[in-house]
């Protein structure tokens, strides 16, 4: 939030503040997914698993590379927030500062959700929004953001005067991947990260840049879905804040469960293969090679 000036403004400020913006990361370079062969296959999706994210909880799902899947509200508005990991190390998880650079701070179809370093690459591709009608709002917001965080824990707690509230996001997802990695609690925290934040409905103030959220637009029977472009295992919350329409960080929201579906398909889109982990070579200007191979698992 900026603050009222206490430094006079130059004499040249109005032609400073005319100069016009150029994009961080111009991506006419950037490999894209032919959408419409991912598109092509969906018809012959076959149902293998199904998972219910109970409210103000969260579970975790496993996605084979060149599968479908898909988050699904059920019962009511809710909003999920998502982490992605590679199934084999979780040392690989989703970077959304880079997802959000490379594609925009609101994901839809087509976009694809990156890695962290040093691995760099998609690990998953949006085939289907049913809410791509949203577009973006008068005032700026829009859904599935890759801006906020997730509720958790130690802002509750520095925000509430030391209050103690256990079912944040970051603390279901915490708790979700250690029973299904069988690290201790502790140990399964560290890995846990920012994410996609699934059907919720946000954006930044116009006046003093501050993120909002608002009651998410999402209903029963509305979905996100997803190629997995390797090997995932995910985690999803369902958030305590509900629609998100008021609050987080507390039962007083009406929360209902989300749904992952996992489908198999027939046939891959055509051309398709899996992304190879990203090719720098680690020297950083040393002139040397990097001792291990990008990827390489601990």
């Amino acid at each position: 939030m900026k603050p009222t000036p206490l430094s006079p403004a130059p004499a040249d400020a109005a032609q400073r503040k005319a100069i016009k913006p150029v994009l961080c990361y111009p991506t006419h370079s950037l490999p894209r997914p032919d959408i419409s062969a991912y598109r092509a296959v969906r018809d012959g999706l076959r149902l293998v698993d199904t998972i219910t994210v109970p409210a103000r909880d969260a579970a975790t799902f496993s996605v084979p590379a060149g599968s479908f899947f898909r988050i699904i509200s059920t019962e009511g508005p809710q909003v999920g927030d998502l982490n992605l990991f590679n199934q084999h190390n979780l040392n690989e998880r989703f970077y959304t500062g880079k997802t959000r650079a490379l594609n925009g701070t609101h994901l839809g179809l087509g976009d694809q959700l990156f890695s962290s370093f040093p691995y760099l690459r998609p690990m998953a591709t949006i085939t289907h929004d049913s809410l791509d009608w949203y577009g973006f709002d008068e005032f700026g917001g829009s859904v599935h953001d890759v801006i906020g965080t997730r509720c958790d824990p130690y802002t509750h707690n520095l925000l509430s005067g030391g209050g103690q509230y256990h079912h944040c996001c970051h603390s279901n997802l915490t708790r979700a991947l250690s029973d299904a990695s069988g690290l201790a609690l502790h140990d399964a925290e560290p890995h846990v990260h920012d994410v996609l934040n699934v059907f919720m409905c946000t954006g930044f103030s116009r006046d003093t840049g501050q993120y909002f959220m608002k009651a998410s637009p999402v209903r029963p029977g509305d979905y996100l879905e997803f190629f997995a472009e390797i090997d995932l295992l995910g985690c999803l919350s369902a958030c305590p804040g509900g629609d998100c329409s008021a609050e987080h960080s507390s039962d007083s929201a009406r929360c209902y469960p989300l749904q992952v579906e996992v489908y198999a398909t027939a046939i891959l889109p055509e051309g398709w293969v899996a992304p190879l982990v990203n090719a720098y070579d680690r020297s950083h200007g040393t002139g040397e090679a990097a001792q291990r191979a990008p990827g390489q698992c601990d």
